[in-house]
């Protein structure tokens, strides 16, 4: 690593000791970049590292809330704003009780690069609390939405900060939210985005990130002359990611032949279609989180308390959580002969494992890349809500798929210019890097 990076990041480690996916984050765009900062003394001279591991604003806050038996309850909010130079801030909120500062911060950094990549003008940002939906009644879920905009709300708008939907949040908790910022700025503005379609959301923003992860890797695969048809995919999760990869990777005549939830995984070696993949919605909406259900109605494989990363497979597409790809899966897919590995989630392969991928002949695709879909039709959203348009399913899918060629082309080329060819990890942090970075050279001391 480059001696000026890695000055920074154990100075952040020592300051944040705690935070270990933020750091984990910021390690591997540190790896990534070090040659490039070699060769920019003036990323140095202008504190660059120091500035762009920082947050612009971090908002925390209180989030009361009354349940249906009237006792009070209290949660945690946040908004981590990080980073402007591009836009207005940009990324989802997540309603989980898993979410802290660190994985919000770790999110919020990925964010930057990720939205860099998308070539719209976004910033980066990330928020939630460690609020749960499961087991929580309608009621219930909109009192806390209408409490947590209560502080939010002063400090997003649809040129400042622009949230969307993540981990807990779909379209229910996004009409709450939406519903009671417009009560309280008494405007009606694309301040959020995964709207209904029929006040201002856009079309195709469900699947959005999975249609997006799925014409990634059919640009990597026509860099060496290969296709989708025909392989054998292998996805974690069962949620719009992974429904999203689903639809399009049967449509352009893949099979996934796994889905996964905390309870284990099913393997389904006829293929996940037609029927099956509408059953994911109902999955998705279900509140027991359980994939045996799949098993048992459509009499397949179940696993368990096992990841699915075992099972033989051509490709395989994370698309439920952080590291969630250890050293020891990785060693599995490569005895199984995998080739391709695309991450639908945020950094679901840890940091270790990586290492070992990059030693060996898997081609793999980091989600700040691959996962783009989602934010890419979230701009496209917001520029709907600028002209009061509402764009057709063709046409968002086009854009969509332009979009995803050209974070592959970016990141492919960047990667020969460099001398790392087909290294999209190299390419993916690079590019996003260089275009926040000379953005923010290019605007002072920010």
């Amino acid at each position: 690593m480059n001696t000026y990076a890695q000055t920074v990041l154990s100075n952040l480690e020592k300051k944040y000791y705690w935070e270990k996916e933020f750091i984990q984050a910021v390690k591997e765009v540190f790896e990534a970049i070090s040659y490039v900062l070699d060769k920019r003394p003036d990323y140095k001279n202008g504190r660059i590292l120091e500035r762009i591991v920082e947050p612009e604003r971090i908002i925390s806050f209180r989030v009361p809330w009354e349940d249906d038996r009237g006792d009070y309850q209290v949660n945690t909010g946040y908004r981590v704003e990080f980073n402007s130079a591009l836009g207005p801030y940009k990324g989802g909120l997540r309603f989980h009780s898993s979410v802290t500062l660190s994985i919000l911060k770790f999110l919020g950094f990925e964010q930057i690069f990720k939205n860099a990549l998308t070539g719209l003008s976004l910033g980066g940002g990330k928020g939630g609390s460690d609020f749960s939906t499961r087991g929580k009644s309608e009621n219930e879920i909109m009192r806390f939405c209408q409490s947590f905009m209560n502080e939010l709300f002063r400090h997003i708008g649809d040129n400042t900060d622009v949230p969307a939907g993540d981990i807990g949040v779909g379209a229910r908790e996004i009409g709450y939210l939406f519903g009671q910022y417009k009560r309280l700025a008494n405007k009606f503005t694309g301040v959020l985005t995964g709207k209904g379609t029929c006040w201002g959301g856009s079309l195709l923003r469900p699947e959005a990130t999975g249609f997006g992860v799925v014409y990634f890797l059919e640009e990597m695969l026509k860099s060496k002359a290969d296709s989708i048809k025909g392989k054998r995919i292998v996805i974690s999760g069962f949620g719009n990611v992974a429904w999203g990869v689903a639809k399009k990777a049967y449509e352009l005549g893949g099979r996934i032949v796994t889905l996964s939830g905390p309870d284990g995984f099913i393997h389904d070696k006829d293929g996940v279609s037609g029927e099956k993949i509408d059953y994911m919605l109902d999955l998705r909406l279900s509140c027991n989180d359980r994939v045996e259900d799949y098993a048992k109605k459509f009499k397949v494989d179940f696993f368990s308390n096992k990841k699915p990363w075992e099972v033989p497979c051509d490709i395989a597409i994370p698309c439920a959580t952080q590291n969630e790809i250890g050293t020891a899966d990785v060693k599995k897919l490569i005895r199984n002969k995998c080739k391709y590995i695309v991450e639908g989630s945020n950094l679901p392969v840890a940091l270790d494992a990586v290492k070992v991928l990059q030693k060996s002949k898997i081609l793999y695709a980091p989600g700040k890349a691959s996962n783009a879909g989602g934010v890419a039709v979230s701009g496209l959203e917001m520029s709907q809500n600028s002209m009061r348009l509402c764009w057709i399913t063709g046409d968002i899918d086009k854009k969509l798929r332009s979009i995803m060629k050209n974070i592959h082309d970016t990141c492919l080329n960047v990667s020969h210019e460099y001398g790392r060819p087909h290294d999209y990890v190299f390419g993916a942090n690079v590019s996003g890097f260089l275009k926040v970075a000379d953005a923010m050279m290019d605007q002072g001391l920010a």
